[in-house]
C-alpha cells in the first residue's frame, strides 16, 4: 500500500510543465427561499454537513491513445455511462491519463455501446453493456464518467454512489442545489469521491495565474471580475441539442456556459459566495422556454463585483478579466486554450500612463504555459489520483471539488430565481 502511494505521487511528478513570461513588449438537503414583501429575496445557503469551505490544482488527434501506463501499478478502472459527444473527449482523456484506464462502456444498446467503443480507443477486453445498470453492477468498475443530460443526474448519480462508484459527473451537476445536495449525501454515506468536470479548472496555466492573484505587491485585492463565454450555436444545434430541451437540460445557456463563467468568477474570488446575485434584463428563451441567453451581476459585502454573459447566440468568446487594487488578469480562452499543449494570460502591474499619456508604461505581459497533457487528462489524472489515494490507502475523499461544485449550482440557482422573480436581487446567505 505504501509502496503504490509513493508510486502514485513520483509519477505524478512527471507532468513537466513549463512557464514562460515574456518581456513588456508583448445550505441543507433542500433550497430554502423565503419570500417576503420586499424586493429581496433571500437564498438561504446551509453548508453542507461534511464540507469545510477552507481546505485547500505537438495535440494528439482523438484516435491517439498510450501505449504504456506509467503513473500506477494498477490503473483506476473507468465505465462510461452514456455516449454522449463529450465522452468521445473525456475517453481519450481517460487513454492519455497514465493512472486511468478504460474497462467499459454502457449505453440504452448494446450496439450503441459497442459502437462508441470501437470508435473511442477502448481496448479489445473492454466490458459492453447495454444498459446503464449492468455496467454499475460490475464489481471492476472503479469509478465512472457520467456526461447524461442534467435531469438524469440525480437518478445515476445517486444510484452510481451507492454501489459504490466514485463520480466523475458533467457539469451542470444538476437542476438546482437541492438535488445536488441528494448526489452528495449518497457520495458522503459510500465514502466515494466525486469531482465536476470542469476541465480547466486542471490546466496548470490555473495554478499559475492563481500565483498572480494572491500575490498581493503584483494583483493586491480583488475589486472586479468581467468573463464572458459565448459561442454561435447552429439552426440544428438549437432544435436539437439537449441543452436546449426542457425536460433534458432544462438550464439551458446559463446551466452550460454559464457555469464556466460562475465558476471563473468564484475561483478568482477564492469561492466566497457572494452576498447577493441580481440577473441582468435581456434574457433569452426558446419556445420552449429555456434560455438560450442571458447575464448577471454578483457583489460582496466588502465592494467586490462581478458581471457575466453567457449564450448560445453569439460568437464563440470565453473572455475574463479580473482587476485588482494593483494588478490586472486577462486571457480570452479559459474554458479551451487555443492550443491544447500551451496557453497564454496577461498580466499588468501598477499600470500607468507615458508622460504625455501616448501609452502604457509599464506595458503588460504575456505568460505562456506549456503541458504535455491536454486539461481533460490532468483532470482525469488528478481525479484517478483521489480514487486511487481512498481505493489504495483508505484515505477520505477530497471535499474541497464538491464545496466548488455546490457553490457554483448555489449561484446558478440565484441568477435562475432572479430573471423568475423579474431580476429581483436575490441575496445569498452562508
Amino acid at each position: 500500500m505504501i509502496a503504490t502511494s509513493l508510486l502514485y505521487k513520483m509519477n505524478f511528478l512527471k507532468f513537466r510543465t513549463h512557464f514562460i513570461t515574456t518581456g513588456t513588449n508583448k445550505s441543507s438537503l433542500s433550497l430554502s427561499l423565503s419570500h417576503t414583501h420586499t424586493r429581496r429575496d433571500r437564498l438561504q445557503f446551509t453548508p453542507f454537513f461534511f464540507f469545510n469551505p477552507h481546505s485547500s490544482p505537438t495535440p494528439a488527434p482523438l484516435s491517439e491513445t498510450r501505449t504504456t501506463k506509467t503513473m500506477a501499478a494498477q490503473p483506476i478502472k473507468f465505465g462510461i455511462v452514456g455516449c454522449a459527444d463529450i465522452a468521445r473527449k473525456v475517453s481519450r482523456a481517460i487513454n492519455l491519463s497514465p493512472n486511468s484506464t478504460l474497462y467499459a462502456v454502457a449505453s440504452r444498446t448494446h450496439e450503441k455501446a459497442a459502437k462508441f467503443a470501437k470508435e473511442n480507443g477502448f481496448p479489445d477486453s473492454a466490458k459492453i453493456y447495454g444498459s446503464y445498470e449492468a455496467l454499475l453492477d460490475d464489481p471492476e468498475v472503479d469509478a465512472v464518467y457520467l456526461p447524461l443530460p442534467t435531469s438524469l443526474h440525480i437518478k445515476w448519480a445517486v444510484l452510481a454512489a451507492q454501489k459504490k462508484k466514485h463520480l466523475l459527473l458533467e457539469k451542470p451537476v444538476a437542476l438546482n442545489v437541492g438535488e445536488f445536495d441528494v448526489i452528495l449525501e449518497a457520495c458522503e454515506s459510500s465514502g466515494v469521491q466525486i469531482m465536476d468536470a470542469t476541465m480547466w479548472m486542471h490546466h496548470p496555466r490555473t495554478a499559475k495565474m492563481k500565483e498572480f492573484l494572491l500575490d498581493s505587491s503584483k494583483f493586491g485585492d480583488l475589486k472586479t471580475v468581467h468573463t464572458c463565454f459565448t459561442f454561435a450555436a447552429d439552426k440544428n444545434f438549437l432544435e436539437t441539442d439537449i441543452r436546449v430541451k426542457p425536460d433534458l437540460d432544462a438550464l439551458g445557456a446559463l446551466g452550460d456556459v454559464g457555469w464556466y463563467c460562475t465558476r471563473s468568477i468564484l475561483w478568482a474570488a477564492d469561492f466566497e459566495l457572494p452576498k447577493s446575485v441580481v440577473a441582468l434584463h435581456g434574457t433569452v428563451y426558446n419556445t420552449s422556454g429555456v434560455i438560450l441567453a442571458c447575464s448577471a451581476s454578483l457583489q460582496w459585502g466588502d465592494g467586490k463585483t462581478a458581471t457575466f454573459h453567457c449564450s448560445f447566440l453569439s460568437n464563440l468568446t470565453m473572455d475574463i478579466a479580473i482587476v485588482g487594487t494593483n494588478g490586472t488578469l486577462r486571457f480570452h480562452d479559459f474554458v479551451i486554450p487555443f492550443e491544447e499543449n500551451k496557453a497564454s494570460f496577461g498580466t499588468a502591474v501598477k499600470s500607468g500612463f507615458t508622460e504625455l499619456v501616448t501609452g502604457w508604461d509599464p506595458k503588460p505581459s504575456e505568460h505562456i504555459v506549456t503541458t504535455e497533457l491536454p486539461q481533460e487528462a490532468l483532470m482525469v489524472s488528478e481525479f484517478s489520483r483521489l480514487v486511487g489515494c481512498v481505493k489504495f490507502e483508505g484515505a477520505k475523499p477530497e471535499k474541497k471539488w464538491p464545496m466548488y461544485s455546490r457553490k457554483t449550482q448555489l449561484v446558478l440557482d440565484a441568477v435562475k430565481v432572479s430573471i423568475e422573480k423579474g431580476y429581483q436581487s436575490v441575496e445569498i446567505i452562508e
